[in-house]
C-alpha cells in the first residue's frame, strides 16, 4: 500500500514564516500594552502625589486692635420714687436741667402725714403727763415704804408702773421722730450734682405707696464722667486689664473719638454669651456722650511676645487639637500650634511656630503626617 503524501515543502515553509510573523506580532502587542500600563500607572501615581501651596508666617506687629460695641451709662444715675404718699404740688427742675447735691425738685403735700404727726405729738404728750405722774407716785411710795406704811410689793408695783411709762415716753418719741423723717421725704432733692434727665410728676398727681402705679418722678444723672459696658470675647479676656487703653467713636460725634481706659471687668465668663463684661471710664468735660448710647469702642491691646500671624485657611482642627502641616522635603510634618487672638481672616500663634515657618496653606482634609507631597511654585 503505497503511503500517504506528504506536503510539498514549499507549503511547509510558508506555514513555518506565517507562525513567525503571528508570534512576533503578539510579542510587539504585548511589550506595547505593558508599556502603555506602566505609564498609565506612573501617570496614576504621579496624580495621587497632593499638590500643596506654601505660605509664610509673619512675625505679629506690635500690639493690636479689637472693635466692639459697648453701650454708655452715667457715673451716677438715680431714680427718685416718693417715699411718702400725697399729691404733687409743685416741680422746680425739668428735664436738661443742672442741679446740684441737694437741690429740690419737687414737693408733695401729705396731708394724712401731717395728721399724724399732729396725733403723734398728742401721744407724746400724752406719755410724758403720764410718766411724770408716775415717777410722783412711786416716790411718794417709797417714802411710805421707809416708814413701813405699805408693803415693799405695793412700792414695787408703783416703781415699776414709772418704769413703763418712762418706756412709753421713748416709744412715743420715736415715732414722732419716724413721721417727721418721712416727711423730709415731702420735698425731693437731688442725691448728688448732675442733670435732671427725666420727669414724670405733674402737679396733682398722686404719688406715693397709695397711687396705683408707681414710676419714678425724678431722675438725676452726674455725666461728667461715663462708664462704659463692653462684652469682650474670651479669647481677649486676658488682655482686659485695669489700665488697657481705648477710644471710643459714637454715632452722634462723627470723625470724633475720646480716650478711655478699663478699670475693671466682672471676672467671670458670662456663659449665655461666652463674654467678658468689661468697664472703662470715659471724661465727659463738654456731656457729649450721652447716658443709654451706643459707642464703637477700639481698644489698644498689648502684644504678645514671639507670636506670629497665619491664614486662619492654614488651620487643621482635629481630634489632636489645633495644627498646621510643615513640609521636609516631600513629606508632610504636623504641628500643634495655640492660638491667640481670632482676626476673621488671620490668627495669632501665640505658641509652635516661628516667625517665617513654611507652612500649608489649605490643607486638604486628608492629609496626613508622613504624607509625599509636591510643593507647587510660589505664587508670583
Amino acid at each position: 500500500m503505497q503511503s500517504e503524501a506528504t506536503a510539498p515543502k514549499g507549503l511547509r515553509t510558508a506555514g513555518i514564516v506565517t507562525a513567525v510573523i503571528a508570534l512576533g506580532v503578539i510579542a510587539v502587542g504585548t511589550i506595547g500594552r505593558a508599556g502603555q500600563s506602566d505609564a498609565a500607572q506612573s501617570w496614576s501615581d504621579a496624580r495621587a502625589v497632593p499638590v500643596v501651596h506654601l505660605i509664610a508666617a509673619t512675625a505679629k506687629d506690635a500690639g493690636g486692635k479689637l472693635t466692639m460695641p459697648g453701650t454708655l451709662q452715667a457715673w451716677n444715675a438715680a431714680r427718685l420714687y416718693a417715699r411718702v404718699g400725697g399729691y404733687v404740688s409743685a416741680w422746680y427742675k425739668d428735664i436738661g436741667a443742672e442741679v446740684g447735691e441737694g437741690a429740690p425738685l419737687g414737693r408733695i403735700d401729705t396731708p394724712e402725714l401731717d395728721q399724724q404727726i399732729t396725733q403723734a405729738r398728742a401721744d407724746l404728750t400724752s406719755a410724758r403727763a403720764n410718766a411724770a405722774l408716775a415717777k410722783s407716785t412711786a416716790a411718794r411710795w417709797n417714802d411710805l415704804l421707809s416708814t413701813n406704811s405699805v408693803s415693799r410689793q405695793e412700792a414695787d408695783e408703783k416703781n415699776g408702773d414709772y418704769s413703763v411709762k418712762a418706756a412709753a415716753v421713748e416709744a412715743a418719741k420715736a415715732n414722732l421722730g419716724r413721721l417727721l423723717a418721712l416727711k423730709q421725704f415731702a420735698t425731693i432733692r437731688a442725691p448728688f450734682a448732675g442733670l435732671v434727665t427725666t420727669r414724670n410728676a405733674d402737679i396733682g398727681d398722686l404719688v406715693g405707696p397709695g397711687a396705683a402705679t408707681q414710676q419714678p418722678l425724678f431722675s438725676v444723672a452726674d455725666v461728667q464722667r461715663i462708664r462704659v459696658y463692653v462684652s469682650v470675647p474670651q479669647n481677649y479676656a486676658a488682655a482686659m486689664r485695669p489700665g488697657l487703653r481705648a477710644t471710643l467713636a459714637t454715632p452722634n460725634q462723627p470723625g470724633r473719638t475720646f480716650p478711655a481706659k478699663v478699670v475693671g471687668n466682672a471676672g467671670a465668663i458670662n456663659p449665655n454669651t461666652g463674654a467678658l463684661q468689661v468697664q472703662l471710664v470715659a471724661d465727659n468735660p463738654a456731656e457729649v456722650l450721652k447716658p443709654g448710647g451706643y459707642a464703637e469702642v477700639h481698644f489698644d491691646l498689648p502684644d504678645s511676645p514671639g507670636a506670629v500671624q497665619i491664614p486662619s485657611s492654614a488651620l487643621i482642627f482635629r481630634a489632636e487639637g489645633t495644627q498646621v502641616a510643615l513640609v521636609d522635603g516631600d513629606r508632610v510634618r504636623l504641628r500643634d500650634v495655640r492660638l491667640g487672638r481670632d482676626n476673621g481672616a488671620t490668627v495669632e500663634v501665640i505658641a509652635g511656630l516661628s516667625p517665617n515657618a513654611r507652612i500649608v496653606d489649605n490643607p486638604p482634609d486628608s492629609l496626613a503626617a508622613g504624607q509625599q507631597v509636591r510643593v507647587a511654585p510660589s505664587r508670583g
